[in-house]
C-alpha cells in the first residue's frame, strides 16, 4: 500500500511539473511577443517626424454690421407721449438711412425696451419715470459707405434724436473657402520645414502619415494676439487669416 501511495505521489508531481513547464513556456512566448511589438512600435515612432506648418493671407472685409440705438427719458405721467416720441424718432432715422442709400431690407429694428426709474433718495423705491430705448442694426456689403455714414450722424442730432452708434463689426463672407486654400499651403509649409530638419540629420522625408488642422486665427493685420482657441476679430476692415496644421511625415536614411 505504501509503495502504491509513493508511486501516485510521484505521478502527481510529474504531472504538476509538466503543467508548470507548459505555463512557463506560454508566458515566455507571450512576453516575447509583447516585447517585440513594443520594440516595433518604438521603431515606427522613431521613423516619423512631427512638424507644424502655417499659412497666412490678408483680405478685406466684405460685410459690415452697424449697431446703433436711440432713447428717450420720460416722467411717470408721460409714458404715452414717450412712445409717441420714440415712433417719431424712428421715422426720422429711417428717412435718414433711406436718403443715404440704405435699403430697407438691410435694416433690422428691435422693439422698444422700457426700464423703470426709481427715486431711492428718501429710502424708498418711488417710481418717477421711464427709460425708453430702441436698437437698430444695418447689415450691408457696402463696407466703406456704412463706415463713413456711422461717423456722420449729426443730422439726426440736429432733429433732436438722441442717437448713438454702439459699434461697427466687419466680416469676411468667403472665410470657409480661404481656410481650405490656406490649409493646402500650410501642409506645403510643414513639408518644407520637415525636409530641412531631415536633411540636417542626413535623412529623407517620405510620405505624409497624418495631418490635423489647428485653430483658425482671424486678426487685424500685423497683430500677434493669437488665442489657443482661435480668434475672430470684427473691429478692423483689413484682416489677416492664419491657419496652422500639425503633420507627421515618415522619414528614412
Amino acid at each position: 500500500m505504501e509503495q502504491q501511495i509513493q508511486q501516485n505521489s510521484k505521478s502527481c508531481c510529474t504531472k504538476n511539473g509538466s503543467l508548470i513547464a507548459i505555463i512557463l513556456g506560454i508566458s515566455l512566448i507571450i512576453s516575447a511577443t509583447i516585447i517585440g511589438f513594443v520594440l516595433y512600435q518604438t521603431r515606427i515612432t522613431e521613423d516619423t517626424l512631427q512638424v507644424t506648418g502655417s499659412a497666412k493671407k490678408v483680405f478685406t472685409s466684405d460685410i459690415v454690421k452697424w449697431r446703433s440705438g436711440f432713447y428717450r427719458n420720460v416722467d411717470v405721467n408721460n409714458l404715452k407721449s414717450g412712445y409717441a416720441q420714440m415712433a417719431s424718432d424712428l421715422e426720422k432715422i429711417k428717412t435718414f438711412l433711406r436718403d443715404n442709400g440704405i435699403d430697407e431690407k438691410d435694416i433690422t429694428i428691435s422693439p422698444v425696451y422700457l426700464d423703470n426709474k426709481f427715486d431711492y433718495s428718501k429710502g424708498g423705491d418711488n417710481l418717477i419715470g421711464y427709460n425708453l430705448r430702441q436698437n437698430i442694426e444695418v447689415q450691408s456689403e457696402d463696407v466703406q459707405k456704412i463706415t463713413d455714414l456711422a461717423k456722420n450722424t449729426t443730422n439726426l442730432i440736429e432733429q433732436d434724436v438722441v442717437f448713438s452708434t454702439q459699434g461697427l463689426e466687419y466680416y469676411y463672407s468667403k472665410l470657409p473657402e480661404a481656410r481650405v486654400e490656406l490649409l493646402t499651403d500650410a501642409v506645403k509649409d510643414a513639408q518644407n520645414r520637415a525636409i530641412k530638419i531631415a536633411e540636417s540629420s542626413g535623412q529623407k522625408i517620405g510620405l505624409l502619415k497624418s495631418a490635423s488642422m489647428g485653430v483658425v486665427q482671424v486678426l487685424p493685420v500685423n497683430s500677434v494676439e493669437v488665442s489657443d482657441y482661435g480668434a475672430y476679430d470684427t473691429s478692423s476692415i483689413e484682416k489677416e487669416i492664419m491657419v496652422t496644421v500639425r503633420t507627421e511625415f515618415r522619414i528614412s536614411k
